[in-house]
C-alpha cells in the first residue's frame, strides 16, 4: 500500500482519502457477511483480504499524515483483548459464559469510569452516527438498558410495538409525510429492542428473510418461464399462487 500510495504508485490509490475509502469499507464488509451466509469458504479467504485492506489502507493514509501507524491500531486492540479477557491473560476465572459476561461487564465498567476521568461524553457518543441505522439503533439501545433505561420484558416490548403500530395507523391516515415516517421510524426502533429481547440478530434475521424471498420470488420467475410467461405476463393471483408453492416446497425441504 506504501507503494501504491508512492509517488510512483497508482494515481488512483494516491487521490483517496478516508472519506473517499468509507463506502468500500462498507461494501467489503457485506461481502464478507454475504460469503458467510453462503458458506463460501473459498470466497471468504478473499473477500477477508478485501476487508483486511481497508484497514491497511486507513492506516498507511493515517502514517503519511503522522496521526498513527498499523503498529500503533494492531497494539490498541491487543491491549484491550488482554485489559478484557483477564480470566485468560491474568489471575481472574471464568468457569462458563455467564463468568465471561461478569468479567466483561466489570472490565467495561472500569474503562467507562476512566472515560469520564478524561473527558465528558454523553453515553450514546461512542457510538457512530453513520453505520448502518439498524446497527446503530442495536449499539444505542444496547447502551442505554445496561444504564438500566429498558423495558423489564418482550411483553412489555410487544405491547409497545402494538402502540407504536396504531399511531402509524393514525398517521397513514392523516399526518404529513413526515409524521408517517417519524412513526415507522419508531416502529422499526421498538423491532430492534424486541430482537434484543428475544436474543437475535435483528441485521441477520432480516438478511435470512431477504434471501428466503429471494428464492421465492425466484421461484416465481422460473415457474412463469416454464409456462412461457414472463412478469408483466402475469397477474397478482397467478404469482401468488405461485408464491405459495414455493413457501410450501421451501417448508418441506423440497
Amino acid at each position: 500500500m506504501a507503494r501504491l500510495r508512492g509517488p510512483d504508485g497508482c494515481p488512483w490509490d494516491r487521490e483517496q482519502s478516508f472519506d473517499s475509502i468509507k463506502p468500500y469499507t462498507l461494501e467489503e464488509t457485506y461481502e464478507v457477511l454475504d460469503a458467510i451466509d453462503r458458506r463460501a469458504w473459498p470466497e471468504l479467504a478473499e473477500e477477508l483480504g478485501d476487508f483486511m485492506l481497508q484497514a491497511v489502507f486507513y492506516a498507511q493514509m493515517a502514517a503519511e499524515q503522522g496521526l498513527f501507524t498499523i503498529e500503533d491500531a494492531l497494539d490498541a486492540i491487543n491491549r484491550k483483548l488482554v485489559r478484557r479477557h483477564p480470566h485468560v491473560f491474568g489471575d481472574d476465572s471464568a468457569a462458563n459464559a455467564e463468568d465471561v459476561k461478569r468479567i466483561w461487564g466489570k472490565v467495561k465498567a472500569a474503562e467507562k469510569e476512566a472515560g469520564r476521568r478524561t473527558e465528558t461524553k454523553g453515553l450514546l457518543d461512542g457510538v457512530p452516527r453513520a453505520m448502518p441505522a439498524l446497527v446503530e439503533a442495536q449499539q444505542i439501545t444496547s447502551r442505554a438498558a445496561a444504564e438500566g433505561f429498558d423495558w423489564e420484558n418482550a411483553a412489555q416490548v410487544m405491547e409497545k410495538l402494538d402502540e407504536e403500530l396504531g399511531e402509524l395507523e393514525a398517521a397513514r391516515r392523516t399526518g404529513p409525510r413526515e409524521a408517517i415516517e417519524d412513526e415507522l421510524g419508531d416502529l422499526l426502533f421498538v423491532v430492534v429492542n424486541l430482537a434484543r429481547f428475544v436474543k437475535v440478530d435483528p441485521e441477520q434475521a432480516l438478511r435470512r428473510t431477504n434471501a428466503k424471498f429471494r428464492a421465492r420470488f425466484g421461484y416465481i420467475e422460473r415457474a412463469l418461464a416454464e409456462r412461457g410467461k414472463t412478469l408483466e405476463d402475469s397477474n397478482i393471483g397467478e404469482m401468488e399462487e405461485l408464491w405459495q408453492q414455493a413457501k410450501r416446497q421451501s417448508k418441506s425441504g423440497d
